[in-house]
This record gives structure tokens, C-alpha cells and sequence, in this order.
């Protein structure tokens, strides 16, 4: 029987499960960002779990065994099943009927959903950036348009919130993606724009290479120093957030950027293990950022739309 013939009750009920479902993926998988949700108020909590879900199962899709060819099949019959559950057709997996929800609920475009599928999409065709500019369109779709989305679950009003949102997801992924060099190296893919490592006189299989790890320290220090701009930059965010929106963006901005520090002060280690963050540095942020869901900014004009 398809969800408009239900009664309101038995509705409501599948909604729920549908939320517990997207609840038990952030749990399991999430890491730093489920412990962040704890900090908003149940729906949003709940909306966050959500989205989470959907940008989880489509990079599972992009990492996925199969062929390239195999991949992009599947990704074109994910924007289909995006477009179905938004449109309200019944899914067959009932997650999709709390992203549905969550988008409609809290007016998320579903043009950011849809840039998702195109970042995974564009890691089975492109393996190199040129310049920074083709990279930063990399980031924005993968990063910088779920930063977007959060925004509008976290209740932010002022579209002056928007440009400092993107700001903090191209912060994040170059974070990612300094914190990520030899993996990407040894899966066929370099982020690194050609011109940055033109700059330090460095070709691409002197990634690895002991003999150039001056200058490939160098190449990171570089990326660091650009990564720390764009946090800077990011930081503007909080302005335009209420409490608790203000407390999770202040908890994933402490992580990452911690993460970000820990490298800066031996870029050497990425080249030689994955670096991660102490577990006490996290708890120390969500500790820090937990009283900030109680009290207000000062005044920002917060009456227009995004």
C-alpha cells in the first residue's frame, strides 16, 4: 500500500522509523560528526542524521567495487531515486522518506543534493586538477554545498550566512585532502593542483619519493597556509547562527581545524602514516562548544530567508 493511502497515524510512525534508520547509519559510520549532532536539539539532530545517510550511501556508490562504467550506471540511477523520493513516489528503501522530509521541512534546494552526485561522479572520470579554481568546483560540490545544507537545518536566516559556509567546506576538504596525500597518491588520484607543484619544482611520482620530501614539505606547508585562509574566512559563519547551530558549527570547525594544526606542526607525518586527531581533543571540543546552545549572539539581523 504506497504512504498516501495510510492513515496520518501509521504515517507518522514510518516517518520515525525512517529517522531511526538514518540515526543508526550517522551512529555506526558518522564518527566525529554524530557526536557534533548531539549537541542540536532532536529534529535537527535527526536532520542531520538524514542528510548524513544520503551523503554516506552516495560515496559508498563512487567507492564501490565494479567498474568506473559499472559506478556511473549506478550514480545515474541514484539521481533518479533522489528525484523520485523528493517528488514523493514511493521509495523502496524507507530512509528516503526522512531526507525527503528534512528537505522539505527545513527548504534545503535539491540542486545541493544533486552537486553531491556530481563531485562523486567527477572522482570516476578526474584524477588531476590543473589549477586551484578547477579544484575549488571540486570542493564546493563535494564539500562546500553539504555546508550549505547544514546551514539551512541549523536554522541560519541571513543569507550572509551562505558565503562562509562554502568558505568552511572548501576549509574541510583541503583538510581532507593534505591529511590524505599518499592515499590518493597510491588510488591513482592527485589533488594537488599541477600549478602548485610546478611551483615547488615537483612532478607527480616525486610525491613519494624520499629524495624530494623537502619540497614536497614544502608543497604542504603551502596548502596548509591556503586551508587556514579559508577557516579564517569560515569563522564569519557563527554571526549569522542561533545557539545550537552556532555550538555544532563550533564543534566540526575545532575537529577539523585542530586537525589541520596537528599537521601544520609536522607536515612530514602525512607522507608517513594518516594523521589523526586524539580522542580527547575531540571530547575537549564538543565539552568547549556545549554551553553555546544555551546562549544567544550578539544581535545579527537574521529576518530575511536564505
Amino acid at each position: 500500500m504506497a504512504t498516501a493511502e495510510l492513515d496520518a497515524a501509521t504515517q507518522a510512525e514510518i516517518l520515525r522509523d525512517a529517522y531511526r534508520d538514518c540515526h543508526a547509519v550517522a551512529r555506526s559510520a558518522a564518527r566525529n560528526f554524530y557526536y557534533a549532532f548531539l549537541i542540536l536539539p532532536k529534529r535537527q539532530r535527526l536532520a542531520m542524521c538524514a542528510l548524513y545517510t544520503y551523503l554516506r550511501r552516495t560515496d559508498d556508490i563512487g567507492d564501490g567495487d565494479g567498474s568506473v562504467d559499472r559506478r556511473r550506471e549506478a550514480l545515474v540511477d541514484w539521481r533518479i531515486k533522489l528525484s523520485e523520493a523528493l517528488d514523493g513516489a514511493e521509495p523502496e528503501e524507507r530512509w528516503w522518506l526522512a531526507l525527503a522530509d528534512t528537505v522539505k521541512r527545513f527548504g534545503i534546494p535539491s540542486d545541493h543534493l544533486q552537486q553531491v552526485i556530481d563531485g562523486v561522479e567527477s572522482d570516476l572520470v578526474v584524477s588531476r586538477y590543473e589549477t586551484f579554481d578547477e579544484l575549488y568546483r571540486y570542493c564546493y560540490r563535494v564539500a562546500s554545498v553539504v555546508g550549505l545544507s547544514c546551514i539551512r537545518i541549523w536554522e541560519a536566516t541571513d543569507p550572509r550566512a551562505e558565503l562562509p559556509a562554502e568558505h568552511c567546506g572548501i576549509a574541510f576538504q583541503l583538510t581532507n585532502i593534505i591529511r590524505d596525500i599518499v592515499e590518493d597518491r597510491e588510488r591513482g588520484r592527485i589533488y594537488l593542483p599541477g600549478e602548485d607543484l610546478r611551483r615547488f619544482d615537483l612532478e607527480e611520482d616525486q610525491l613519494l619519493d624520499p629524495a624530494a620530501r623537502s619540497k614536497v614539505v614544502e608543497l604542504i606547508r603551502f596548502q596548509i597556509d591556503r586551508a587556514q585562509r579559508y577557516y579564517d574566512r569560515g569563522e564569519a559563519l557563527q554571526e549569522f547562527l542561533p545557539p545550537s547551530g552556532r555550538a555544532v558549527f563550533r564543534v566540526l570547525v575545532d575537529i577539523y581545524r585542530g586537525l589541520l594544526r596537528k599537521i601544520e606542526r609536522h607536515p612530514e607525518a602525512v607522507l608517513d602514516r594518516r594523521v589523526r586527531l586524539h580522542p580527547a581533543k575531540k571530547i575537549a571540543a564538543l565539552a568547549s562548544a556545549w554551553p553555546k546552545r544555551y546562549f544567544a549572539w550578539p544581535a545579527v539581523a537574521r529576518s530575511r530567508p536564505v
